[in-house]
């Protein structure tokens, strides 16, 4: 199969006038067939890329070559102004963050339920939740962790963003949406239903079976409990839902459908069902008396993901609303695209086609030239297959990867699933925020096709001029953001 070349754009961005980037010669596509060859000027083999220091972020590209023209608009400028998120290192960002740059493992036996005739016995297992403040009593104990989780990132995020209910109260909500995706909804309210109906019929199911499984209900809860009343729904995309949904939030901005989104994924898969499905899959590590060091992504001797758990929320908001009420700026969204590898579900392309052309198109929609971004916060899952194929569609898309650091989150919290890509957006964010990169930890002996610089056990200094978070899921779903120091 022919993909798509270049450290260049895919045929999106031949429409665009103002994103003008040499590379070679270009694959068109309809579907996945070749239809026509474009040939464009490439780009002088003296001319390597220099590294930009943070300033005013510039394109690290050939002399006489101009970056694409970043959006002005500030009502459609996207940033961020809150973050919340539910963490095996608890719902403190700056400690979670803390956490991953001293390289700590978040992985540990389960003790949630009784796994031990399981021949996978740890995962992401949270500890210690506490919902006080955020959930009255009587509604905590009957909804799924997934909710729990969800209401709690979510309230973190306002508070962050200096929108308390206090606040909320002198505010238009009509135009504050809540969009926050979930793999799998509530799982363990889901199982519990089933057991009942097989042991005691379907008069012992509970009322709230139907409503604390389905996947909506997130962003629903969240929005009863706070009242927003613009853009709700769920996006279930497997593992990429976060991401997905942050790519839909912007869009309604950018549309003017709200001003604000509160956006992100929550999962709570860390459930007997959960663990027990994904051991069918044969898709986690078994190493049982080495659980700390499971999760390793890109070394050679891998055996499978680590099951986790949490919720991450950002709250997402136009530049103008924000300057307007005098909002905290954390960062910068400048764009995302979501595709589908059409292969596969639960493999993903070996040709790397489907995770290489949402990486062009984020980049598109970001206008940004491949030649800005110096950080990857990868979806790195610790797969035989997953792991080398991302690089390999990192590589298509990245040409010159010297400049460019990539580590693996769930290397120390495991694979969060809907979740991941909400809780890894943090870490991106935090990244550009400190100028400091978490290690990937687990890191003995790497394949030697992984040539970009993985951040190896120990954090590393690094100023950020644009980072990209890659989530991908079962399906063939593919979702890519990009983010970026927030300048005037």
């Amino acid at each position: 199969m022919s993909s798509i070349t270049s450290s260049c754009y895919s045929n999106l961005i031949l429409k665009k006038k103002e994103s003008r980037i040499n590379c070679g010669s270009h694959l068109q596509y309809n579907g996945l067939r070749a239809i026509e060859t474009v040939q464009m000027p490439a780009n002088s083999a003296s001319s390597k890329p220099k590294a930009v220091k943070c300033g005013r972020i510039r394109a690290m590209a050939s002399p006489g070559v101009s970056a694409p023209k970043r959006e002005t608009d500030p009502k459609k400028r996207i940033v961020i102004t809150g973050m919340g998120l539910v963490s095996v290192f608890g719902s403190d960002i700056d400690n979670f963050y803390n956490k991953l740059l001293e390289g700590q493992s978040g992985i540990s036996l389960l003790d949630c339920f009784d796994a031990s005739d399981y021949s996978v016995r740890f995962g992401g297992q949270i500890r210690d939740f506490s919902s006080k403040g955020y959930i009255d009593g009587k509604n905590d104990r009957r909804l799924d962790n997934c909710w729990r989780y969800c209401l709690v990132a979510g309230k973190r995020a306002l508070d962050d963003a200096n929108l308390g209910q206090q606040v909320l109260e002198t505010m238009d909500k009509t135009r504050i949406g809540v969009l926050v995706g979930s793999g799998m909804g509530g799982l363990k309210v889901f199982s519990d239903g089933v057991e009942a109906l097989v042991q005691r019929g379907y008069k012992k199911i509970s009322p709230f079976f139907i409503p604390y499984s389905i996947t909506n209900m997130g962003s629903a809860l969240l929005a009863i409990e706070t009242g927003l009343m613009g853009p709700n729904y769920s996006i279930s995309t497997a593992c990429a839902s976060a991401n997905h949904s942050f790519c839909a939030a912007a869009n309604h901005i950018r549309r003017g459908d709200a001003d604000i989104m509160v956006a992100g994924g929550t999962e709570a898969g860390v459930t007997a069902t959960g663990l027990g499905g994904f051991i069918a899959c044969r898709a986690l590590s078994q190493r049982n008396d080495d659980y700390e060091k499971a999760s390793r992504p890109w070394d050679r001797n891998r055996d499978g993901f680590v099951v986790g758990e949490g919720s991450g929320i950002l709250v997402m908001e136009s530049l103008e609303h924000a300057l307007k009420r005098g909002a905290n700026i954390i960062a910068e969204y400048l764009g995302g695209a979501v595709t589908c590898d059409a292969h596969h579900m639960t493999d993903p392309r070996p040709d790397g086609l489907g995770v290489s052309s949402c990486i062009t198109k984020s980049l598109v929609d970001a206008r940004v030239s491949p030649e800005e971004v110096n950080y990857i916060n990868a979806h790195a899952t610790s797969t035989l297959a997953g792991d080398m194929a991302e690089v390999n569609a990192i590589k298509k898309v990245f040409k010159d990867t010297s400049e460019i650091k990539m580590n693996g989150t769930k290397s120390m919290i495991g694979h969060g699933l809907g979740a991941a890509g909400g809780i890894e957006a943090i870490a991106t964010i935090k990244a550009i925020t400190t100028g400091w990169l978490h290690p990937t930890i687990n890191q003995y002996e790497l394949e030697p096709q992984v040539t970009i610089d993985t951040v190896p056990n120990v954090k590393k200094q690094h100023e950020v001029n644009i980072g990209i978070s890659n989530s991908f899921g079962f399906g063939g779903h593919n979702s890519v953001v990009v983010f970026a120091p927030y300048k005037n």
